[in-house]
């Protein structure tokens, strides 16, 4: 792998240096805290990764200021700054549109530019980000640790950050990775832009973006805590987003790679996976909080809009992590959907769990049932998801209903199903065969 390196000046006069890998449509990767284009190639995850994007695209990589190839003299750490400095470059090459791929900070620059400037970008895919460095890294101690650290002594906290990105490393591999890390920037500029990671919130930007965004996180993410991944996914409107069980920094798997190229395979691409899915049967779910109105008259209004609160993103938060879509938001409960009956399931034995380990928490009713609704405006409709919530309302408090269709889909899934007999539902002529889903506390 060889990038061809340029370069190019920002309007304060900064010159930047970027690379280009293969042919195609754009795909621009904003650096994550400290980029280095001269040792990408010593990578061989990144050289698997650029190379599979290359044989479709034009991929372009960059070093900001401070870092690599790029002038290493640099003062200003701020979100504002690196827009300023992917403006600049998307400017240069002169492309009207672009998608962006953002790995852990670089996120932070990917999401910024497309809010601010949604009409340019046609896609969004996110690896390892964060929205919020203040909800994601929340010990304080840990921070000025760590600061500290990499100011006065480099060396020593460039190893301990490699135990952080990429735990149970070889020694080999370890130590090029804190030698790439060192050789990318100097202490002074790894402290500013680690400060920022800490210090960033553009949680508000979230939902002015309009492109369609892939969210990647892996559950034992050290680097970027799992937290991060959820409230981006949580916070775009219609953001997919894709779990992973690696602890690594930023590394997906093959699948998730091949999930990644689809993506980013462009409009053609994604209008024929919408197509698709449109002839796929869909999950449906939907929640009920047990008593709402009796909730608030014992709490009070305040007390009461706290759980309902807490609820809600508990919910939302298992909604995300199982790859599903809030449809709306019922007034006790929360409608969604999911293209794999499996996700449905797992998100819904979640809910339960979590809010039965809860003290003091509400108590919900869940019910599942899956068809092909029609969709309208975000919404779905249709017989599908009116007897979804039949289903629902059926149901116990802690208890998760699930009509025929979610069992048959599901076998051989590991869920665990128990008869509750068959109901006769409003609507519907013949009664409905219901099943219990069984799920462990």
């Amino acid at each position: 792998m060889e990038f061809s390196v340029s370069y190019f000046t920002t309007p304060d006069g900064v010159r930047l240096a970027y690379g280009t890998l293969g042919e195609g449509p754009a795909v621009i990767v904003p650096p994550g805290w400290i980029s280095n284009i001269e040792t990408l190639d010593e990578n061989p995850y990144a050289v698997a990764v650029y190379e599979g994007l290359a044989k479709r695209h034009r991929v372009i990589v960059y070093d900001k200021q401070g870092c690599g190839l790029s002038e290493r003299e640099a003062s200003e750490f701020t979100i504002e700054r690196l827009v300023a400095e992917l403006k600049a470059l998307i400017d240069h090459l002169e492309l009207d549109q672009v998608t962006l791929l953002g790995d852990s900070q670089g996120g932070l620059t990917a999401m910024a530019y497309a809010a601010e400037h949604p009409e340019r970008v046609t896609g969004l895919a996110l690896n390892s980000a964060y929205a919020s460095g203040p909800k994601t890294f929340t010990n304080a101690k840990v921070q000025e640790s760590m600061l500290t650290l990499v100011g006065a002594h480099w060396g020593i906290g460039a190893k301990v950050l490699t135990d952080m990105f990429i735990p149970g490393a070889s020694p080999e591999e370890a130590d090029a990775f804190t030698k790439r890390q060192r050789k990318g920037a100097s202490a002074e500029v790894a402290v500013g832009y680690l400060r920022l990671n800490y210090e960033t919130d553009i949680s508000e930007l979230l939902p002015k973006i309009t492109a369609p965004t892939l969210v990647f996180h892996n559950h034992g993410d050290r680097a970027v805590p799992f937290r991060g991944g959820q409230q981006i996914a949580m916070g775009i409107p219609n953001a997919r987003f894709i779990a992973g069980d690696g602890s690594i920094h930023g590394r997906l798997t093959e699948e998730h790679q091949a999930l990644l190229l689809d993506f980013l395979a462009g409009d053609e691409a994604t209008d024929e996976a919408a197509a698709a899915s449109a002839a796929d049967l869909v999950t449906i779910m939907f929640t009920d909080i047990e008593g709402s109105t009796a909730l608030t008259q014992r709490l009070g209004d305040e007390g009461a809009q706290v759980l309902l609160h807490e609820h809600n993103d508990l919910v939302r938060a298992a909604i995300s992590e199982r790859g599903g879509r809030e449809v709306k938001h019922t007034g006790d409960g929360i409608m969604a959907s999911f293209p794999l009956v499996s996700s449905a399931l797992e998100c819904a034995e979640t809910i339960q769990r979590e809010l039965t380990a809860r003290e003091g928490a509400v108590r919900v009713r869940i019910g599942l049932n899956a068809g092909e609704p029609i969709a309208e405006d975000g919404d779905l409709f249709g017989t599908a998801v009116q007897l979804a919530a039949r289903i629902c309302d059926r149901g116990e408090p802690g208890q998760i209903l699930a009509s025929d269709v979610v069992r048959l889909l599901a076998a051989g899934k590991a869920h665990v199903f128990t008869d509750a007999g068959s109901a006769t539902m409003k609507g519907f002529d013949a009664p409905i065969p219901l099943h219990e889903v069984r799920w462990a506390e």
